[in-house]
């Protein structure tokens, strides 16, 4: 496992803000298997049960209890430790939430990042910058074709708005400081931003997240409720986008100023369900549950929102591994095994990366990059 994306992130120093959440403790469990030594920033984990704790991460790892609002305390752990890779998860990542604490959201999800984005390009270890931030990032006219990176970005709610800032962040830090022009003469530190969609897999216990809602009440012998039942959205499993932030961060490493830029990751345009058939597929890899549909939501969601990968595709030659089915299947078998057989489930979450892997080199992926 260590000797794909060209060995790049072993032994390496990397920092993963937002760490204790769901995407996060996926993000770090994959980097240890890479050999990485990660140094984890981040609030506590955002529920009970949490995949950090399941998965025991904190002891294999330096981590450490913050809040990226706390830019002194942040700028701290970038001087003693520093990092050579940074990725930034941590974020306000709720849509309803946002409408009930919108100030919240922007400082996390804006001033967070600006504080992180200050620390980085002060502390010279860094080379490589990834922030990471959502498919809501857009304006959605809930076009019925997929957004590209050069469409613009907004936001109805507050956390899509936030998002939206926060690409225009770090467009600005990109331009400002971290030029790509200026690469290897007055910086040394590659810059990109990373759109993702509806990402599924075991351990997310999230709230107002439909898999997440799904087990709660599955695993409680509760009816399923769901607010938009013909909602479509980019669902995939939490590994696809996950080996595009790798990817490209190890190409940023290896060739600084080439992908400093705003990437999508996502499924295939054909790829799609709606919220109903995703809650009727979780229903049946469960073994049975019913499922409620109340339309009575007082907050705007949209429905209909699609990326474009096509850029990842050619430019990364990254693509999606698992078809949507696959991607629910997968999800629903690590849920199956920590409240039915409730085995080792760090195990079971390493095994399910090396799957990802060899199914990956099936369908054509190189893990080694071009030098």
């Amino acid at each position: 496992m260590e000797k794909i994306f060209n060995s790049v992130y072993k032994g390496k120093k990397v920092l993963v803000t937002g760490h204790t959440g769901f995407k996060g403790s996926w993000l770090t469990s994959w980097l240890i298997m890479l050999g990485a030594e990660v140094i984890g920033y981040s609030l506590e984990p955002p529920s009970e049960p949490n995949l950090f704790k399941v998965n025991k991460l904190g002891e294999n790892i330096t981590h450490i209890i913050g809040d990226v609002r706390d830019e002194e305390h942040l700028f701290k752990i970038f001087k003693k430790y520093k990092p050579e890779f940074v990725f930034h998860l941590a974020a306000q990542s709720l849509v309803r939430f946002s409408y009930r604490k919108p100030k919240l959201t922007y400082e996390t999800n804006v001033i967070g990042t600006v504080n992180v984005l200050e620390a980085a390009r002060s502390i010279k270890s860094v080379k490589v910058c990834m922030i990471i931030t959502s498919d809501k990032c857009y304006e959605n006219k809930e076009w019925l074709f997929g957004y590209r990176e050069t469409d613009p970005v907004g936001g109805y709610d507050p956390y899509s708005s936030s998002k939206g800032c926060t690409e225009l962040v770090v467009t600005s830090y990109r331009m400002s400081f971290l030029n790509p022009d200026d690469y290897g003469k007055k910086h040394q530190t590659a810059l990109s931003s990373v759109r993702a969609g509806n990402v599924i897999g075991g351990g997310d216990w999230g709230e107002d997240r439909l898999i997440p809602d799904c087990v709660k009440a599955l695993s409680q012998n509760r009816k399923i409720l769901i607010r938009y039942p013909k909602a479509i959205r980019p669902w995939q499993f939490v590994l696809e986008p996950l080996s595009g932030y790798l990817r490209l961060g190890a190409l940023m490493y290896q060739n600084g100023n080439k992908f400093s830029d705003a990437w999508n990751f996502g499924p295939l345009d054909n790829d799609t369900l709606t919220v109903e058939q995703v809650t009727k597929k979780a229903i049946k890899l469960w073994g049975g549950g019913e499922l409620e549909i109340r339309q009575n939501s007082k907050y705007h969601e949209s429905k209909l929102l699609k990326l474009d990968i096509s850029k990842a595709c050619f430019c990364l030659k990254w693509k999606p591994v698992y078809k949507v089915d696959e991607a629910i299947e997968k999800t629903m078998a690590w849920y199956n095994k920590f409240y039915k057989e409730k085995i080792n489930m760090h195990k079971f979450t390493l095994k399910q990366i090396g799957e990802y892997v060899k199914n990956a080199e099936k369908h054509g992926i190189e893990w080694s990059l071009p030098v």
